[in-house]
């Protein structure tokens, strides 16, 4: 077994990173999307609905195709602990954030995510950074600042409770990315992602329900199908793609490549909702790009 862990790491499935490009793609642009719903329903009664649904649409595919959905006993701990990282927290704290900061400063936190993956890969799976994927990380992270923090991060008293949560939840993501290489649950990924986003989420809406007064008259026509998209794209078809890409890519490569997930999120921002996008950003999103296709091929 020790035998083969310096190897895994050097390959780079081809179905792996067709998921990854899946998963960025969905994910990017509920970026938009999620900005649109913001202004309809409340955070908490979003995300979590959304999911716990998503999660219910997962779990009815999953029995059509004839997989189980039974957990072994003694995988349960691994299964909390990945949707406590994977979805809970990453939600959670990400949408407290955004209270104290700009949504582009907190985007810009969110994914130094890889750079926590790529640490935290080394020690825990003997994944050693390569030359040309810490190349490949410097490249994004750059251009991922370049697009989402020009006027650099103010770092007020005022803003710190927002940043502490941001860098938290980014550290989470990074942590729960690498113990699902480090400790697996042997599902298939439709399995995996239901109960991880319906165990994940379940307390997000409860939350929600709760401490938040959500008006269903405000929706609009437009908002009922971002909602579709929010259940169907975001977690049901990009969280299968992201759990079937950790099943065949190495962590740091698949964490540096969700650095394409905002670098989708600005250029369809800009398409859908008008926000600004000069040569400087276009400039930035090649330069991010670029870094994420070295990061495949390393």
């Amino acid at each position: 077994m020790t035998e083969s862990k310096p190897t895994a790491p050097a390959r780079i499935a081809p179905a792996g990173l067709m998921f990854l490009a899946i998963t960025s793609v969905g994910w990017g642009f509920n970026w938009p999307v999620t900005k649109y719903l913001l202004s309809e329903l409340p955070p908490l009664t979003l995300r979590g609905s959304t999911g716990v649904i998503g999660a219910a649409l997962l779990a009815v595919l999953a029995l059509a195709r004839s997989q189980s959905l039974r957990v072994e006993r003694h995988l349960w701990p691994r299964l909390m602990l990945a949707a406590l990282l994977n979805v809970t927290g990453w939600m959670v704290l990400m949408g407290l954030a955004l209270l104290w900061l700009p949504a582009s400063e907190t985007a810009l936190i969110a994914y130094t995510m890889p750079v926590w993956a790529s640490l935290l890969a080394w020690p825990v799976l003997g994944e050693r950074p390569t030359i040309l994927r810490t190349v490949a990380l410097v490249m994004a992270f750059a251009g991922l600042a370049a697009i989402m923090g020009g006027n650099g991060i103010t770092a007020t008293t005022e803003k710190l409770p927002g940043m502490v949560m941001a860098i938290g939840g980014a550290f989470g993501f990074a942590l729960g990315t690498v113990l699902a290489k480090k400790l697996p649950v042997p599902l298939p990924p439709i399995p995996a992602a239901a109960w991880q986003i319906g165990l994940g989420c379940f307390p997000i809406v409860i939350i929600g329900l709760a401490v938040e007064t959500t008006h269903i008259d405000d929706v609009t026509g437009l908002g009922w199908w971002l909602l579709v998209y929010a259940t169907v794209i975001q977690f049901c078809i990009a969280y299968v793609s992201w759990f079937a890409a950790l099943a065949r890519l190495p962590a740091s490569v698949a964490a540096i490549g969700t650095m394409a997930v905002p670098v989708i999120g600005v250029v369809a921002s800009a398409v859908a909702l008008g926000e600004p996008l000069g040569l400087t950003q276009i400039v930035a999103l090649v330069f991010t790009l670029a870094g994420v296709v070295l990061a495949t091929r390393s």
